[in-house]
């Protein structure tokens, strides 16, 4: 039996369950030469995923409704044709959401339990850390000395940009939505002061006793009002690194905003939108620097593990609630 979960509409503002549709089929997989049948055993779900999910112009084709949803995804090979692969190997690969699939290989690559826990392969030594230490360092440009805002900081990128910003040198003030993140940023990440944005009412004002120096560098993951606030306090030539928007990802009218122009142009300030892939050719140094920092205790990284293959699309939706800390992972 195998289960696959589809897209079976667009969704309208935040997704719900009823966006997804779950199909079994009672078949044997079979396999080709060069073929191999992959069994899930994690899949990340992410605040980008969202906008696939909608029709509309993007870095990347919109998943199709009546088709499977498909995102990063640590497996067990169970049987292989494959001459790459062999019974028993674990891989990551962007794969469907699918209980049991055949694959040919293409954009598979083997993972070591031994060096990592397999969950992590998704999460700080996966997109996530690579996201991290590329927008960070490529775009954010951190010298030592400098102050680093970093709002979804309790999230899976947030939580890994802070540390890094620890160990670069930089004074960290982490931006979440509750007190017992606040808390977690400093005690677990080493971030120097943390800020609940549900239970401040001026963040302008929040930002800027927290950084008295102003912001150099604000690793921007939320959008909305919160890095509105953030523009009023960023310095001469700062950086801000725009990774996400998860605050605006379900509206369904046009945000408004103060205008970024006025800020930029008075303080030479630059400010970026990126997607991981843009930085490719810079992957292999990012693993090993990140591999290397884990192995010595200098990084460390929290996760939301559901279980259940079947709890796939609630975790996903979760993710609009803050519901997790750090990366977001489903055991299947």
């Amino acid at each position: 039996m195998t289960q696959t979960i589809l897209l079976k509409k667009r969704p309208e503002g935040k997704p719900t369950r009823s966006d997804f549709e779950f199909v079994k089929e009672d078949k044997e997989l079979t396999i080709n030469h060069n073929e191999m049948i992959l069994k899930t055993l994690y899949v990340s779900v992410d605040p980008y995923l969202r906008g696939r999910m909608s029709d509309a112009k993007s870095y990347v084709e919109p998943f199709e409704v009546g088709k499977p949803i498909h995102s990063l995804v640590i497996a067990k090979v169970l049987d292989s044709k494959n001459d790459k692969f062999t019974e028993g190997d674990y891989v990551r690969g962007m794969l469907n959401w699918k209980t049991k699939q055949v694959s040919k290989g293409e954009g598979i690559t083997k993972v070591d339990p031994s060096k990592a826990d397999l969950s992590a392969y998704l999460g700080i030594l996966g997109m996530t850390g690579l996201t991290a230490y590329c927008g960070l360092t490529e775009i954010g440009k951190p010298k030592k000395g400098e102050t680093l805002v970093v709002s979804g900081a309790a999230g899976a990128v947030g939580s890994v940009v802070g540390q890094i910003g620890k160990i670069l040198g930089l004074t960290v003030i982490g931006i979440a939505g509750t007190d017992e993140k606040v808390e977690m940023l400093k005690s677990k990440f080493g971030f120097d002061a943390g800020i609940n944005y549900n239970t401040t009412e001026n963040m302008k004002e929040a930002i800027a006793e927290a950084a008295p120096n102003g912001v150099d560098v604000y690793f921007d993951n939320v959008g909305g009002p919160i890095s509105d606030a953030v523009l009023f306090n960023i310095n001469k030539f700062s950086r801000t690194v725009n990774c996400g928007a998860i605050a605006v990802y379900n509206n369904t009218e046009q945000p408004k905003s103060v205008s970024v122009r006025p800020f930029l142009v008075k303080n030479s300030a630059s400010m970026q939108g990126f997607i991981v892939s843009n930085f490719e050719n810079k992957f292999p140094e990012a693993i090993k620097q990140l591999s290397t920092w884990l192995a010595e205790d200098k990084l460390t990284y929290s996760e939301t593990i559901v279980e259940g293959f079947e709890n796939i699309p609630q975790a996903f939706i979760d993710l609009f609630d803050g519901k997790n800390k750090g990366k977001m992972v489903v055991k299947a």
